[in-house]
């Protein structure tokens, strides 16, 4: 409740000052609310150098713990200093996504896919709701749009860039690949909805895109070895498309596990600027 409170008078204040009063480097407190015409709620972050501005979907967990923090906005902490803004999404089982008497966070996306409720096409279409917003209203550059994510925010980010042409191209951090190796997910081998929401599954989707992945080299928790079987999968596709791979897969030495190595949000923010730059002849 006082959540929903404190955002909503964000949305006010933010409304009444405009969203673009303020120039300069951004800052933690840049974190603005804002609300589709439908009432999709997302998170700003970065004050944008022109508008329409190049925009990076990030996604991670709630809004606030998403843009609102250094480490889940990764490459949007760099690009923000060449005029992106980044734009997040409260995630299923998250912020204001949880539902009451619902389990939080992952084993919450469980409980509604045996239920039958396929997640990621409602955020998929949440998102796309967003960008149509964002267009419509000058603030993004429809030519200049990438997707990221950390963990279940890398799978979201990879499906949404899946469903949406629109996103040039995208980069996932130590992403969940496919649920069944999560922990919250054991048991559910042969549930048809859990085992289609692979990204794997959409390979062919991907394979016109760049796609960017680093991975530790241990990292139990969604498993290393998934994430090259994935990067091979759309390389795969895109050779039996004609197509040229632009899938770049980095595993690196990370004895902590499930977390993103030192270095990732700095080579992603090169490797997004650069795929969004104009071709030159």
């Amino acid at each position: 409740m006082l959540r929903g409170m404190k955002r909503t008078l964000l949305l006010i204040i933010f409304g009444a000052l405009g969203f673009w009063a303020t120039q300069g480097v951004a800052q933690e407190s840049d974190l603005k609310y804002m609300k589709t015409k439908t009432g999709v709620e997302f998170g700003i972050w970065g004050q944008g150098d022109t508008k329409p501005s190049p925009t990076l979907f990030v996604l991670g967990n709630s809004i606030e713990g998403t843009i609102g923090d250094p480490y889940f906005r990764q490459a949007g902490n760099d690009l923000a200093k060449e005029g992106f803004i980044s734009v997040s999404i409260d995630i299923p089982g998250h912020g204001t996504q949880e539902r009451e008497g619902e389990a939080k966070g992952l084993a919450g996306w469980r409980e509604r896919i045996d239920q039958g409720e396929d997640l990621v096409a409602e955020t998929n279409r949440r998102l796309s709701e967003v960008l149509d917003y964002l267009i419509a209203e000058g603030l993004t550059d429809p030519q200049k749009v990438a997707a990221s994510g950390t963990s279940r925010g890398g799978f979201l980010a990879m499906h949404f860039t899946a469903s949406d042409p629109r996103i040039k191209c995208v980069a996932a951090f130590a992403p969940v690949t496919d649920l069944i190796v999560l922990r919250e997910f054991h048991g559910a081998e042969g549930n048809v909805l859990m085992e289609s929401l692979s990204v794997s599954e959409q390979a062919d989707q991907l394979a016109d895109r760049p796609v960017w992945i680093i991975m530790g080299d241990r990292d139990e928790r969604v498993g290393t070895d998934n994430a090259i079987a994935l990067a091979r999968t759309i390389t795969a596709s895109a050779l039996a498309r004609g197509l040229n791979p632009a899938v770049e897969l980095h595993v690196l030495s990370e004895p902590k596990g499930h977390t993103t190595p030192a270095g990732a949000a700095e080579l992603a923010a090169i490797w997004i600027k650069r795929q969004l730059e104009p071709v030159t002849e």
